[in-house]
Order: structure tokens, then sequence, then C-alpha cells
């Protein structure tokens, strides 16, 4: 049986300037509040780092899920994990040892996440499951927010979920890229049971009524299952 939906909205499609603020609208409706942090070399985009991380961890008691989309996450994610993180992502594009890295991750006191780019095939990384705590599916290119959701990207789902089962591993299975009411119920069926949504929540006039809506309709696919 698949874990109750996450719903982590990406705090990428909030206002910069009041990002404290914009946490402070979900509270009491997100699980996680997902963290892009991209350093114009892995992806061509450049966002937020650690001293924000560390800022905003004091403006909130919600569990932060920092994806890393960034070039030598070895040197740079335990920091992120020192910081309060609970989930610490970082891309198996970018990484020789994931699963050294994940146990770096967990000795600092974070969960240890793997992310799986558009174009990157998953089945190499089926075998590090055990080692992991979550698999992030990007159903997008990775770098910016707003794009649309890709359904073929599902298959990646489907098999990622499959070997969980197989195995019988509590590892979450997250979505990354396009997700809203139209598309969130799709990535639950493939066997999706983390959601990132980024413009569905903060383009919402009231988000933390966007990510009831959402979690609410994860939540059908997961009693229907």
């Amino acid at each position: 049986m698949q874990p109750s939906p996450i719903i982590a909205p990406s705090i990428l499609a909030a206002d910069f300037a009041r990002l404290a603020d914009a946490v402070h609208d979900i509270e009491g409706a997100a699980d996680w509040v997902h963290v892009d942090v991209m350093d114009n070399h892995f992806v061509p985009n450049l966002t937020i780092g650690l001293p924000v991380v560390q800022s905003l961890r004091r403006a909130t008691a919600i569990p932060f899920d920092v994806h890393l989309m960034i070039t030598d996450p070895e040197r740079w994610a335990p920091g992120y994990a020192e910081a309060g993180a609970h989930n610490v992502t970082f891309h198996a594009e970018a990484c020789e040892d994931p699963v050294a890295l994940a146990k770096t991750l967990r000795a600092a006191g974070a969960k240890a996440g793997l992310a799986i780019d558009r174009d990157t095939p998953v089945e190499p990384y089926l075998e590090l499951l055990p080692y992991l705590d979550t698999v992030l599916i990007m159903t997008i290119k990775a770098g910016f927010g707003g794009q649309k959701f890709l359904p073929e990207m599902l298959d990646k789902v489907r098999d990622v979920r499959r070997r969980i089962r197989a195995k019988d591993l509590q590892v979450r299975l997250e979505v990354d890229g396009g997700v809203a009411a139209d598309t969130i119920e799709q990535a639950a069926e493939a066997g999706a049971d983390a959601f990132v949504a980024g413009t569905a929540v903060y383009g919402a006039e009231n988000p933390a009524e966007a990510v009831r809506r959402l979690k609410a309709l994860a939540e059908s696919v997961t009693v229907r299952a």
C-alpha cells in the first residue's frame, strides 16, 4: 500500500521578495516546502542557496524538501542537511557515487533523495533504491518552473513503483514539473506519492486552499487504488 500523499509547494513560483510570507501562506496545508537550488551551471538558471535556506529554516516548522540542481553535490549537499533540511535530493546526472552521498546525507540528519532528469533513463538507478529515501522523477526538463507536464515521464514512475513494491521498500516517489489539478491524478495513478507543485499553488488566489485541493485529488486516487 502506498503511503498517504505529500504535497510540496515549490517556492520557485513564489515572490522571492517575500519568501517567508510565501511559506507562511501554506502552513497548515502543505506537508513539505520544496526548495529549488540552481547554480546556473548544471541547469541554465540561478536561484537561491544555503544562506537563504538557513534563514527560511528559522521562519517555519514545515519540513524542507531541498532539490539540488547543481554540479558537485558531494561538496554542497551536506550543508543543507546540516541546516535542517528534512530531505535533500541531488541529481543522478551530477553525482559519481550516489550511494556514498546518500550515506553522507543520512549521517548529517537528512533523508537522501535521488533526482532523475527528463532525458535520463531510470533503469540504471533501480538497484540503488535500498540506499535512498526519495526518488524524484522530473516530469519536465530541470531548470525552470512553469513548464508543461510530460505524461510520457510517467513510465519511469511506474518502473520505480514496481521496484519499490517488489522489494517492499520505504521510499518516497516524487514527481516535479507541471503538477496541477489536471495532472496530479495521472501521476498518482502511475505510483507517485509526493508531488511538487509551483505555479498551481503560488499562482492561485489562496495557496493553502490550492494545496488542499491537490491533496484531495491525490488521495482520491490512493483510495481507489
